[in-house]
């Protein structure tokens, strides 16, 4: 008898894995409580400009090509790696770009920072270290089950475990690699990849930047949101049902810990499996009984949050490129405003995203989109109270540096704030990874891709392991899928 899924919330992580499913054999139904599919990784339509409302970088595209390759399908993935990774910007002047190509990055840092370039080369060749290291324990494997570190591959990341910077924090490596405070700034800004601090997260999360470096950065041909259509195709062409406005409103769980229905809309859906990709604060506390709320693990330190501005801009800017950082004065004093006081600095380091400069039909013959994006505290409130100011940073910043007057080239304008976040994509305060990496015990303080409490409740996304962003969701749907399956055999 076909087993059948119910997956709440189509954002990467449930549709990565309704793919897997059903291409096993299972009988998936995905409940999205929005009308479109995603989560943060939709787009904005804006009087003929278009936007990638979320993320806007794609590292390890293979990771979507195995879900393509799961089945015989029309729809192809296209993307395109990128020459030029990052053009970086700092207020007394300074500018390099960031290349692919990892002598000229470091030929471009020894040039414009005096800084040897056999340091950036160590640097780089150290992270690759860490990720080869414990990408087989961390990443591709369940951390919450003991069979798993009986392997060889797993014995050999822990006997290396005091090589992996889990004792050191991110800045104190970066400080004693480099001489010139920017290069050190450029390589501390991997922790925003997480929404972490690098003045706390481990050493070890320098290997997010080998994603970049040595595996590639990546810009699908027609935008981010292509990632989105395109799974939700696979989705389709593999027989998964995506009920969208569908709102779970409860998992009705039986007297044999299992989980009988999920209420939507004030119907009972009867499934042999379920699989959440909700955030898992929104998971233990609306949806199930409180007695099953791991109270510890909802409460760790969460991640920062962003502010968003998206602008049609009616003018062609030469000296940026698809991904541009424009970085603050002080650094450590922007990372304790967002994690300390919980409030943005007055100088914030300020993220462009301008996807027309590939995609030209993103923006009108001579325009640009740009999607100007913060660092901010994670939202407590209901409320945004810097909203006035941080516009008035950003536009001040921007003109400084790029020596404009961009206010008088916005011919539309939108935004995003970390409440806009949390009430579109039931991200907890707005919080774009879930839990922060902010100490070296991070990675096993995520909750587990099963429950061990609900026999028959299964978790990926954003805010349990292996984590945020992109590659991992898609991770966390290939564990979860396999867990799936071990318990189905049994």
């Amino acid at each position: 008898m076909t087993k059948t899924v119910g997956i709440i919330g189509a954002g990467i992580g449930g549709l990565a894995l309704s793919i897997r499913l059903a291409n096993l054999g299972f009988k998936v139904t995905v409940f999205e409580k929005n009308s479109y599919a995603g989560g943060k990784l939709s787009e904005l339509k804006l009087n003929g400009f278009r936007f990638d409302k979320g993320p806007s970088l794609l590292t390890m595209p293979f990771l979507i090509d195995e879900l393509t390759n799961l089945q015989s399908s029309k729809h192809k993935f296209e993307y395109q790696k990128l020459e030029v990774i990052t053009n970086y910007f700092y207020t007394d002047g300074t500018q390099l770009k960031a290349s692919s190509n990892i002598d000229d990055f470091a030929q471009e840092i020894h040039s414009k920072l005096d800084e040897k370039k056999e340091s950036v080369l160590k640097h780089i060749k150290r992270n690759e270290f860490y990720f080869k290291t414990t990408e087989d324990l961390f990443m591709k494997q369940s951390l919450h089950q003991i069979k798993n570190f009986i392997n060889l591959k797993t014995v050999k990341g822990i006997l290396l475990s005091p090589f992996l910077g889990l004792f050191s924090t991110m800045h104190k490596k970066n400080k004693q690699t480099f001489s010139n405070p920017k290069t050190i700034q450029l390589f501390n800004r991997y922790a925003t990849y997480n929404g972490s601090n690098p003045y706390k997260a481990p050493a070890l999360m320098n290997m997010i930047s080998h994603l970049e470096f040595n595996l590639g950065a990546y810009l699908p041909l027609k935008g981010m949101h292509q990632i989105t259509n395109h799974l939700v195709h696979l989705a389709e062409d593999a027989g998964v049902e995506i009920k969208y406005n569908e709102t779970v409103e409860a998992l009705e769980i039986g007297s044999n810990n299992r989980i009988n229905y999920i209420k939507s809309n004030g119907v009972n859906y009867p499934f042999d499996i379920v699989a959440s990709d909700v955030d898992i604060r929104v998971l233990y506390k609306h949806l199930l009984p409180c007695s099953f709320t791991p109270t510890k693990l909802i409460q760790q330190e969460k991640s920062s949050s962003a502010y968003v501005f998206y602008w049609g801009i009616n003018k062609e800017f030469s000296a940026l490129g698809l991904h541009n950082i424009l970085f603050s004065d002080d650094y450590k004093k922007e990372f304790d405003y967002l994690f300390s006081k919980q409030f943005p600095t007055d100088d914030p380091t300020i993220y462009i995203n301008i996807t027309s400069k590939y995609c030209k039909d993103d923006a009108p013959e001579g325009c640009e989109n740009w999607f100007v994006m913060v660092n901010v505290p994670h939202n407590k409130n209901s409320t945004i109270e810097y909203a006035i100011d941080i516009r008035k940073n950003v536009v001040e910043k921007i003109n400084s540096i790029l020596r404009t007057n961009i206010e008088q080239f916005i011919v539309t304008e939108s935004t995003l704030s970390p409440v806009d976040i949390e009430n579109q994509t039931s991200s907890y305060g707005g919080s774009l990874y879930g839990n922060s990496s902010n100490n070296k015990f991070a990675a096993f303080l995520r909750h587990a891709n099963f429950s061990s409490s609900i026999k028959n409740l299964y978790l990926v996304g954003g805010s349990v392991h292996p984590g945020g962003g992109i590659p991992l969701c898609l991770l966390s749907a290939k564990i979860a899928s396999q867990l799936i399956v071990d318990r189905v055999k049994k």
